[in-house]
């Protein structure tokens, strides 16, 4: 599978609202597919579409257990508690910034066959949801930073 190409802020892309998918046939699959090598070799902890150029509303969030979640149409159904923790982007190397989210949240999406489902998800995998999920209506972490943080204090 090849990787496709992050792109990085100042792209236009990353500004516009996506549209919904509504054929789930092999050019989806392959982008899924494509998405999911990127983001490994990237080795980040989601990827949205409009990352790699592509505006329609799917996305990949890294589970706990290590595995990939592909999301498509995703919407937050539910959300408890808060949550303010660095928040990082593939397509803005270098930046991160603290971010509050929710605790928890509740999604549904389909699959890469159109299937529906929802699912739970807590802590640094409810915060991954929501960061796509904004890469999809066009915002940035950026957009939600509380406070700047030196790369270097991460470590």
């Amino acid at each position: 599978m090849p990787t496709r190409n992050i792109v990085k802020e100042g792209d236009l892309c990353l500004r516009k609202i996506c549209r919904p998918v509504t054929d789930f046939n092999s050019r989806l699959h392959i982008l899924l597919d494509d998405m999911r090598e990127t983001l490994a070799q990237a080795n980040g902890a989601g990827l949205a579409a409009p990352q790699v150029g592509v505006l329609r509303r799917l996305a990949l969030v890294l589970l706990d257990d290590g595995s990939y979640l592909e999301i498509i149409n995703p919407e937050i159904i539910e959300q408890e508690g808060t949550q303010s923790d660095a928040e990082g982007c593939l397509s803005i190397p270098g930046v991160w910034g603290i971010v509050e989210r929710p605790m928890t949240v509740t999604v549904r999406a389909q699959d890469r066959f159109g299937n529906e489902f929802t699912y739970q998800a807590e802590g640094f995998t409810a915060r991954a949801f929501c960061h796509e999920i904004d890469h999809l209506d066009g915002h940035l972490f950026t957009d939600f930073v509380t406070e700047y943080i030196d790369p270097e204090e991460l470590e």
